[in-house]
């Protein structure tokens, strides 16, 4: 059994698969920065500081808390769609923003694979045996002997 986990285990797309997690992960908190440090403020001054986290509709009961952190210690049942807004919004732009690193990313890996297939000419010996071949060939399909 343990020799079979041990083979299990080492294959090589099981090392990929927990390769691409842990990379995963690192870009995870990479988009994360992107998203809340550098696209996130300037939307919330074009909302004019609008904060959808405090909107939510009191389920039961006669208590009207003035915020959803009170309203969650009064234990009083809320619909906290104002919570799930901003996890839309923030779905949306991060989306967008990963969209748009993968396709730069997508970009420089064509430039980079673009300039790799750049043919290299062939060395001058071997163009002058080609051009001696294709004059014996032509002499040949005429029925002539070469002339020097």
């Amino acid at each position: 059994m343990l020799k079979e986990f041990k083979e299990f285990a080492l294959r090589g797309n099981v090392v990929d698969l927990a390769v691409g997690i842990i990379i995963g992960a690192a870009f995870t908190a990479i988009v994360t920065s992107l998203v809340n440090d550098i696209v996130m403020p300037p939307i919330g001054v074009i909302l004019g500081g609008l904060d959808f986290s405090d909107f939510f509709v009191v389920l039961a009961g006669d208590q009207t808390p003035a915020s959803l952190a009170e309203a969650k210690e009064a234990g009083v049942p809320v619909w906290a769609y104002g919570t799930f807004i901003n996890a839309l919004i923030k779905f949306v732009v991060v989306a967008v923003v990963l969209f748009l690193v993968v396709r730069q990313m997508n970009r420089i890996r064509r430039r980079f694979e673009s300039g790799a297939e750049v043919a290299v000419a062939p060395p001058r010996q071997e163009v002058l045996l080609e051009e001696i071949r294709d004059l014996l060939k032509a002499s040949a399909d005429r029925g002539k002997p070469p002339s020097a």
